[in-house]
Order: C-alpha cells, then structure tokens, then sequence
C-alpha cells in the first residue's frame, strides 16, 4: 500500500472533527475504542503515558511536557490534535533525532492493520470505528513499535469517552476548563469538567492548572471518588511572570520539589507560563515512578519548546501574528498579550472560526482591536459563513469585508498593512494552519516559533 492509498483508507472512516454536528456520546464509544486495541494487541500497555486534558493549553503542556522529556534523554513520543498543515504533525517522537511519523510509516501501519480494521468494521457490536479512533490506535502501534518510553498525549474531545482515555498514565494533567464545544459536552463548565475529569484513573497523581472555583469542585470531587492525589498550580506549584518580549518571555517557578528562577521560552502570555508550571508539576510529579528530570533539563526543555500556531510570529514590518484561540477564554489571553508585547499603528484582524464555538464570546475580545476585520472560512464544513459572521455584527459592517478563503484574506490583510501595522490571524486552529501553508508559498515564514 502507497501513502496516497493508506490515505485514501483512513478517509473512509467517518471524521467527527470536520461534522458540524453530531451525537457526542452516540458516536464517542470508549467500549469500541478498547475492543479495536485489544484486537491489534493492546499497542498502549508496551509504553508508559502522561495524559492531558483541558479547554485551553492542553497542546501547550504537553508540548511543555514532551519538550522537558526529551531534554532529560527520555524516548518520548507526543500524540496531539488537530494538526495545522499535515496530519503527520499529531505523532511526534524524539529519538534518535526528533520527527514526525513519516509517510511510509503510515502506508506500513495502515497495511499491517487494514484487514483486521476491515473486518473489525462489519463485526464490531459498537460499530465501525472513526478516524480519530483509527488514527489514535496507530499512534498507540507506533509509540509501542519504536519502543517508547513514555507518550505524552492530549485528550481529543472531552476526556471521559475520548478514544485516548483508555491509557493508564503515569500522571494526569487537567489544564483550564471553561465554555467550549457546548454543543456537545454540555452547557455548563461544570458538565464539561465533569467529561474531562473522566480521565482521573484509581489511585492516580493530578496535576491541575488554576481554575474557576465550579471546575476545581468538580476536579476536587473526581479526585476523592478516584481516591486520587491532585497538585494545584497556585497552591502546591507556583509561578511568577517577569519579563516578555516578541522574542521570548521569563518568569520563575516553584515546582513540587524545586525552584526554577528566570526559566525562558518562545511561548509568549501569561497563560503559557502558567502551562510550562503546570508541565513542571507533571514531570516532577515522575518521581513516584522513580523518574527524575534534574533541573538543568527542565530548564532547556521549557527554552526550546516547539509549539507552532500559538502567537506565532510568521513575519514583521508589518507583523503578522496567528494564533488558534477559539473560545472566550484564550481569546482574552490572546488580546492581552498582544496588547502588552507588541506595539503597531494599526491591528488587522484576518477571522474566522468553526461552527458550535463561541463568536460572540470570541468577537467581544478580538473585534475590538481591529481597525479592519477581514472574515474568512477554512476549508472545512464547519467553518461558518464569513457573510453570516460579517451580518451577525452591523456594528463592525463598515470596517469589514467578506472573503473566499484563508489565502484571499490574509493577502488583502496584508495589501492594507503598513510597515508598522500587526496582521493577527485567528478564530480557528484550522485557519491559522491555512494562513500558515498559505504564507509558506509566499516565502515569508520565519522559523523560529513563538
């Protein structure tokens, strides 16, 4: 089988990230998800795991995490969604140089398991399985084929029937929780943290970000009926922001059994500090397992993360800026850094989000900043209309315009941009990686992320 072929294959499987609505709990079956890898031989049981969750900075972290992993010499691997250009981007390892999966290791998995996929498809009680499933299982086979160490693995929806959570991890990370995928997790932070914290295992070690006093309830309760043990940041870990530029920012923290002063990354926001702390408390958190990372190697793991799509810098004079909030809550974060760190004439907002998500939340924090607001659409069903986004808000009628696609708006984004001006692009992670391919053709991505 050719790469184009496997390709082709995993396309037939039904692919719940591009459906603008369905059944969360009809089509999320963790039973199926168990049956499917204990048929391929239980792949996830041949390497250890950390196990990420959250609404906001879940990759983040676990790039964190991986990152600080790799410094300190372990075979890490990382499995994250969605992907910005090329779906290989999801599975990540570290040894013996760091890479994505490659495309003829995927035409090799795809054919290893095709048969058995095939048949698991017409006889499976539960149905047959989703892309997310099928690509999942061959990120597990693949971490276990390359003898890992450990995979560090963010949670694709929720957590509770996420076809990720039939792990056993090592340490399980809850990042921010607040309103997101509404439609299908629940209309309340509470029913949402309740999915997510469906990833606490029996007799586990939690390692959560500073939440909403609702979450942390509800964190709180998951972890007494799990007779779990949970480190908070802004309790047990701490952290403190000094300085920032477009360059990188700085800041201390104090970990569960160190201190680590003047730490330095690419990853700019306070938010991301917040995520290198919480990252910090999971892989000290290792030491129960008998793990040590020396500080030396936490240090340049939080220094040479690698995390695009997230204030990503892609070019200057004028600067244009992508980053993939899509909810209330990181686009705060992004207006605020964006507002503190860079200094421009004027802001041109290249827009668009997926249906399901919160515009108005997203518009009542980006809308604002910009002198003029190109909407725009990613190449995916659930993208909504740029028309309707632009008609949804009269008061921004005059200072906005409508456009085809990613390309069209980021071109006539930059046609008005003077050299002094910032381009921010966002709403949608599909949208920054559209930007991203788009500008790559156009020569101008700068390497260094950040």
């Amino acid at each position: 089988m050719t790469y184009q072929e496997a390709l082709k294959y995993l396309d037939s499987f039904i692919d719940y990230e591009k459906r603008p609505a369905f059944n969360y709990r009809d089509a999320m079956k963790l039973g199926r998800m168990r049956a499917l890898l204990d048929g391929l031989g239980n792949p996830q049981r041949n390497f250890r795991s950390i196990h990420i969750a959250g609404t906001k900075g879940k990759g983040s972290t676990c790039a964190f995490v991986y990152s600080i992993l790799k410094e300190g010499g372990i075979k890490a691997g990382l499995y994250t969604s969605p992907h910005l250009i090329d779906f290989k981007e999801r599975i990540r390892i570290s040894f013996p140089k760091e890479r994505n999966i490659d495309e003829a290791e995927i035409a090799a998995l795809v054919t290893r398991i095709k048969k058995f996929l095939d048949n698991f498809s017409m006889s499976s009680k539960f149905g047959p399985p989703s892309f997310f499933e099928v690509y999942t299982a061959l990120a597990f086979l693949f971490f276990s084929i390359k003898k890992t160490d450990i995979a560090v693995v963010e949670v694709g929806m929720g957590g509770r029937l996420d076809a990720t959570n039939t792990l056993e991890p090592l340490a399980a990370g809850i990042t921010p929780i607040s309103l997101d995928h509404t439609d299908r997790l629940g209309k309340t932070v509470e029913a949402i943290a309740k999915e997510k914290c469906g990833i606490i295992k029996e007799n586990s070690v939690v390692i959560s970000a500073e939440q909403e006093p609702a979450v942390l309830n509800c964190i709180r309760k998951a972890v007494a009926d799990k007779k779990a043990k949970v480190y908070l940041v802004g309790k047990e870990i701490f952290y403190e922001p000094l300085t920032a530029s477009p360059e990188e920012q700085t800041f201390n923290v104090r970990g569960l059994y160190g201190e680590y002063t003047l730490l330095t990354t690419p990853l700019l926001g306070r938010h991301q500090a917040a995520n290198a702390a919480a990252a910090i408390g999971i892989v000290e958190s290792l030491r129960a397992h008998g793990i040590t990372i020396c500080s030396h190697n936490i240090t340049g793991g939080i220094r040479n993360v690698n995390w695009p799509g997230r204030l990503q810098i892609a070019a200057r004079s004028p600067w244009i800026i992508l980053d993939g909030a899509q909810n209330e809550a990181s686009a705060r974060a992004l207006r605020e850094t964006v507002n503190s760190i860079f200094a421009y004439k004027k802001l041109y907002l290249v827009f668009g989000v997926s249906s399901g998500k919160d515009i108005k939340g997203l518009a009542r924090n980006l809308f604002p900043l910009a002198d003029e607001i190109f909407f725009t659409r990613a190449n995916s069903p659930r993208a909504v209309s740029p028309e309707k986004i632009r008609k949804d808000f009269p008061d921004y009628e005059n200072r906005s315009v409508a456009t085809f696609n990613v390309g069209e708006a980021v071109e006539l984004a930059r046609r008005h941009a003077g050299q002094e001006d910032l381009i921010l692009v966002t709403g949608s992670l599909f949208v920054v990686g559209e930007a991203l391919k788009y500008l790559g053709r156009k020569s101008l991505i700068n390497e260094k992320t950040i």
